[in-house]
């Protein structure tokens, strides 16, 4: 079970709730960006989970500019010199394939640690072409809800993306997975492995509040909660799991 977290205090709730590993992100909200250096340090002095970390430049498409592959070689660089155990990324061409030449050149940057294909892989335009290539340039994983918007509307494909994988690469699905339908996507669809966030939502603790101001793109102030991963619902997820 794989939690993507972005505090301190969520890694904490997902190692205690029996997690097997982290992805460390920024912005979750946004989908996930890459995580400050001072978060991944922290992170791995506060808990003995492996921390997979995701590198992200920015939200939006998966199409980067020469400069922001340029972040992204400096981002998995530092990573691996303060600690990570794995990376995330992914990169796509603007007709929706794989970016084999820049996945080729940030896999070997990233070794000798593992990689993970991330969830651009939904942003393909052919699920079958785009997994025999990211076998050939010798990802570990794929992180996918199947090319629907969670992995529950994808089992179809992502049950057929691993029978074709035959264990050349490990097929992770990820993508509105909580305790409802986990028990349906881990027998549906063969899986060895799952990501979720397994968030609930954190009261502020400030007594005086400004209404009046956001600080994000909102219309509704955001200020005065946040989403933190939950313990228990971390557990529940495990226990489902040891169950199937």
């Amino acid at each position: 079970m794989e939690v993507c977290v972005d505090s301190v205090r969520s890694a904490t709730a997902a190692e205690r709730g029996g997690a097997t590993r982290i992805e460390l992100c920024a912005g979750l909200s946004e989908g996930g960006t890459t995580p400050s250096l001072g978060l991944l340090r922290i992170v791995k002095a506060v808990t003995k989970l492996p921390v997979f970390v995701l590198i992200r430049p920015r939200a939006g498409d998966f199409l980067y500019e020469p400069e922001e592959l340029e972040v992204m070689r400096e981002d998995i660089q530092l990573c691996k010199e303060n600690g990570a155990d794995g990376i995330v990324f992914g990169a796509l061409t603007s007709s929706g394939s794989v970016d084999a030449e820049v996945c080729k050149e940030f896999v070997e940057l990233c070794r000798p640690l593992p990689v993970t294909f991330h969830r651009a892989f939904d942003m393909c335009s052919d699920a079958h072409t785009s997994l025999e290539t990211l076998i050939s340039l010798g990802f570990e994983r794929v992180l996918t809800s199947g090319q629907e918007s969670s992995a529950l509307e994808g089992l179809p494909l992502i049950k057929e993306l691993i029978q074709i994988a035959n264990n050349r690469i490990i097929v992770m699905p990820g993508g509105g997975i909580n305790a409802r339908n986990l028990d349906r996507i881990l027998t549906g669809s063969g899986t060895r492995e799952f990501h979720c966030s397994g968030r609930g939502t954190q009261d502020s603790q400030m007594v005086h509040r400004n209404n009046r101001v956001t600080m994000g793109a909102s219309l509704a102030p955001q200020e005065f909660n946040h989403k933190v991963a939950d313990e228990e619902l971390i557990r529940t997820l495990k226990d489902i799991q040891h169950a199937v």
